[in-house]
């Protein structure tokens, strides 16, 4: 439901007694007040159940609860339903992709022909108007580097430490769809250059022909990276340099712990568990100034495993299940900051814009409740904006 307030003005009753009265001096210094963003032509959501969630800016942002797609305008006050009509469930399944304040992808698994089909939604004026694609593949990562050109890291089955894929692109904005590899030795044209082993987490692309794949292999002194030059079809190991003493450790390397923030300009988060007498864990950050030709171990290490969001060439943000570690020199060195919220075993995700705003994504474990919390002062402080 629309509420339209409408504010009568009354000044003009006093002007007819003052209209010889000077004009009242600015007062120096006074800053407008911020008008409000404008209402969405759609409906609104009360206190949206979210599963994952993601900003653009200090204000725009989507998210996926197990049934709609929503969005926000004001920072994650208020919430509209832009869900695809007949949609259906979307959840933890779904895949989200937002490029812009236009353009929004939806990528929902068919689950009667689970890994071999799914469905494509693709908006190109901020959830208005859906248009519907059938793709040859149900789940994965999925990743578009402008509104025309996009990978799909598509799952096909893991197990016992080993996980098939398939490799696709797109080049008119996610209508159709080129498989250009594939792992899964049942397919015709399987090639081994990126393993069957190993967990896959993600892709990151940088353009049609560069591309990582991340993931966990359960091998001792083993970062399981992966790249490739020739669109996917062919694949190489990536070794970045291990910290000392960690030629006994297992490495992983979780969903979105890859980004790069300019052309030249990376981060990668990798999580370092260390097995003898107690276990332990750390995360260790590099960084790549070159595109992604040689990758940099950073100083320190971060202690337990953490959520990453990174920002810029120089600033990235890691929650580690206690407080918050900030750099603003490219990961050389990290100030923490212990939040006023005791977030705990709820945490689920994080989302920052700036040095200054972002989200943390809460879950009830045993109610399964949602909370969004949103901080404006780099994470000393935070209140709800979905309670």
């Amino acid at each position: 439901m629309k509420v339209k307030i409408t504010i009568f003005m009354v000044t003009f009753l006093f002007a007819l007694s003052a209209c010889n009265a000077a004009a009242a001096p600015e007062q120096p210094g006074a800053v407008p007040p911020t008008p409000a963003p404008p209402a969405l032509d759609a409906p609104l959501v009360q206190a949206p159940a979210l599963v994952k969630f993601h900003f653009i800016n200090e204000l725009d942002g989507w998210g996926a609860t197990q049934t709609q797609i929503v969005r926000t305008n004001d920072g994650g006050v208020t919430w509209y339903n832009i869900t695809p009509p007949e949609m259906g469930e979307a959840g933890y399944g779904a895949s989200l992709i937002a490029l812009d304040l236009n353009h929004l992808w939806v990528q929902i698994p068919d689950s009667n022909n689970y890994p071999n089909s799914g469905f494509l939604y693709r908006s190109q004026d901020g959830g208005v108007s859906w248009s519907k694609f059938a793709t040859p593949f149900s789940g994965g990562d999925l990743d578009f580097i402008d509104s025309d050109h996009g990978w799909m890291l598509a799952d096909l089955g893991a197990g016992a430490g080993s996980e098939g894929v398939s490799i696709f692109q797109s080049t008119d904005g996610g209508s159709t769809w080129t498989q250009t590899y594939t792992n899964d030795p049942n397919q015709p044209g399987a090639a081994d250059s990126l393993p069957l082993g190993g967990i896959k987490s993600g892709l990151v692309a940088r353009d049609l022909q560069t591309a990582w794949v991340t993931g966990v292999i359960y091998a001792d002194g083993t970062i399981y990276l992966y790249r490739t030059d020739d669109g996917g079809r062919s694949w190489s190991e990536v070794n970045p340099p291990l910290p000392d003493g960690a030629q006994h450790d297992q490495f992983s390397i979780d969903p979105d712990q890859l980004k790069f923030v300019s052309r030249q300009d990376g981060f990668l988060a990798v999580r370092r568990a260390t097995i003898n007498d107690e276990y332990m864990q750390q995360t260790a950050m590099y960084v790549t100034q070159d595109a992604g030709e040689t990758w940099s171990l950073t100083p320190t290490l971060i202690p337990k495993g953490g959520s990453v969001d990174f920002l810029s060439a120089t600033d990235a943000v890691v929650y580690n299940g206690d407080q918050f570690y900030v750099t603003r020199d490219t990961a050389q060195t990290w100030n923490t900051i212990a939040p006023e919220i005791v977030f705990g075993d709820t945490f689920a995700s994080l989302d920052f814009v700036n040095a200054s705003s972002g989200w943390v994504l809460t879950m009830d474990p045993t109610t399964q409740h949602s909370t969004l919390y949103r901080t404006t002062d780099g994470g000393s402080s935070w209140f709800p904006v979905i309670p």
